[in-house]
């Protein structure tokens, strides 16, 4: 175990952890912040997308150590305008089914937006491709990221 300084949605934690543990337990079970899901575990299908120092990383698959002194976001971190243009365009287009992939389909998408502000439909699927949404609703998450693009984008 060893005491670990985070940034989490700009606010300062200090954690006392093994510094291998997967940043997503660290997040849902020792801060305690939900919104970050767990699916595969391996990094596979995106449930666990957060953003270290603005990119995109699975939690589930970096360990704590590796994001001492970064600024980590997580779904929370997306309730402010800008970012809450993401959310709020995925409610509109009626994206989730079951909802279970979203905050990581969420963090993606915002990711792409804050580096892209008008990616093309090629541009988002290759953004995308790292988060699998079992119920499919792949063309109601472009429509919602075009959306998003439409109302001026995130910046």
């Amino acid at each position: 175990m060893a005491i670990l300084n985070l940034s989490i949605n700009k606010k300062k934690y200090s954690v006392d952890v093994d510094p291998s543990t997967p940043l997503l337990w660290v997040i849902r079970d020792t801060i305690g912040l939900k919104g970050t899901k767990f699916g595969c575990g391996e990094g596979f299908c995106g449930c666990c997308t957060v953003h270290i120092n603005g990119e995109a990383a699975f939690s589930c698959s970096t360990a704590v150590k590796d994001a001492v002194n970064k600024e980590i976001t997580t779904l929370e971190g997306m309730q402010e305008k800008p970012l809450r243009k993401i959310i709020d365009a995925w409610l509109e287009q009626e994206v989730s089914q079951c909802g279970y992939c979203q905050p990581g389909q969420i963090m993606s998408a915002a990711s792409l937006l804050l580096k892209n502000p008008k990616p093309t439909d090629d541009q988002i699927e290759t953004a995308m491709t790292g988060n699998l949404c079992r119920c499919g609703t792949y063309t109601r998450i472009k429509k919602a990221i075009h959306k998003v693009i439409a109302e001026g984008g995130i910046k």
